[in-house]
């Protein structure tokens, strides 16, 4: 069942917050990297750059101060650092897990490759993955900073499975591994934790699945830490209303892309933890205007009251221009905040948001 997000979510709204109304605003995830980042993480493989292992952290260091303090500044109430240390979230985990190797590239699609791994062994839990890299960030934050993870389905299915009887064991032994990373973050100071399950939409007959790994996840976490599920694309009624059954706080999907064809799908019957609700394309490079923004926020009050809603982009905004990334997030925060003055005003009907003023 979920967990508890009132018992969270009001640790995020900013001190001087100035209207009674808060939708809490936040990314996915990862965010484009500086080109300079790009040539650097190439320089290091590079044995006539004199470039080494300490340059490039150097480098990665002033990549998430730089990305960070961007998102604070275009007023995002929780913060990450862009993802700048990770390349493709499965082989990011996968390089810090024992029981993995990488035996070469995966076309994807196009030209599209990514280097998917192989678990030869039973999976085991060593050195922290994320530790260092929330410390950081929450060094030059000001504000909250979320940590997003990749789930154990994805984990277990965007991989070869060369150990397991099946690959619903692999993902069970994943999702106590993500669990012992969880406590770790959490006794670091971590309040929000974002499992990232892109995989479920393309199998997902298999969310129940998903639900055991979550119970393994959540197990033992405090109440005052908010999990969220991100699930990006998909026929979201495939999952609906099963993910209420979800012990998780919030459920990030993906609804701008597809013009909110889907918003009937929940609801009914009523939909139980917050949403998190993608309000600008992540796929696509036109930088939505903020009254188109609004609109779009609206369709989430079809769904949740505004205290139950969170407002972000469609998916992670990597593969945009970084001008653009950053345009559509501060437009994403004026307009949420717009439409926080509108609901205290009154300007807004929660019972028919999409009605006219």
């Amino acid at each position: 069942m979920v967990r508890n997000p009132e018992a969270n979510r009001e640790q995020f709204r900013p001190p001087d917050h100035p209207t009674d109304a808060f939708l809490l605003t936040t990314v996915v995830g990862s965010y484009p990297k500086p080109k300079w980042l790009n040539r650097a993480d190439e320089l290091v493989d590079d044995p006539d750059a004199k470039f080494d292992d300490a340059d490039l952290a150097e480098a990665h260091d002033d990549a998430c101060r730089l990305i960070t303090r961007e998102h604070e500044r275009a007023g995002l109430d929780t913060v990450v650092d862009g993802e700048m240390r990770r390349n493709e979230m499965v082989e990011f985990f996968a390089d810090r897990i024992d029981g993995y190797e990488f035996n070469g590239p995966v076309k994807v699609w196009g030209h599209n490759y990514f280097d998917k791994p192989s678990v030869i062994e039973e999976v085991a839990y060593d050195e922290p993955w994320l530790v260092d890299e929330f410390a950081f960030t929450t060094g030059v934050a000001e504000r909250p900073v979320k940590v997003p993870i990749t789930g154990p389905y994805t984990l277990g299915f965007w991989a070869f499975n060369e150990a397991y009887p099946s690959t619903e064991e692999l993902v069970y032994d994943l999702a106590d591994l993500v669990n012992e990373e969880v406590e770790r973050l959490v006794e670091a100071g971590a309040r929000y934790i974002q499992i990232d399950e892109p995989a479920l939409a393309t199998t997902p007959e298999d969310h129940a699945i998903v639900g055991e790994a979550l119970d393994r996840i959540a197990s033992g976490i405090p109440d005052d830490v908010r999990i969220g599920l991100h699930v990006c694309y998909g026929d979201y009624s495939r999952v609906y209303p099963e993910i209420n059954d979800y012990p998780i706080d919030e459920f990030d999907v993906e609804l701008c892309n597809g013009e909110y064809e889907q918003i009937p799908t929940f609801e009914e019957p009523e939909f139980e933890p917050d949403l998190a609700l993608g309000v600008v394309d992540a796929h696509s490079a036109e930088v939505e205007p903020v009254e188109e923004i609004e609109a779009n926020i609206r369709q989430g009050l079809r769904v949740v009251p505004p205290e139950k809603l969170t407002v972000s982009p469609d998916c992670g905004l990597k593969l945009l221009p970084r001008g653009v990334a950053y345009e559509k997030t501060a437009n994403l925060v004026e307009a949420a905040r717009r439409v926080e003055a509108a609901i205290d005003a009154g300007e807004i009907d929660l019972n028919a948001p999409l009605a006219d003023d």
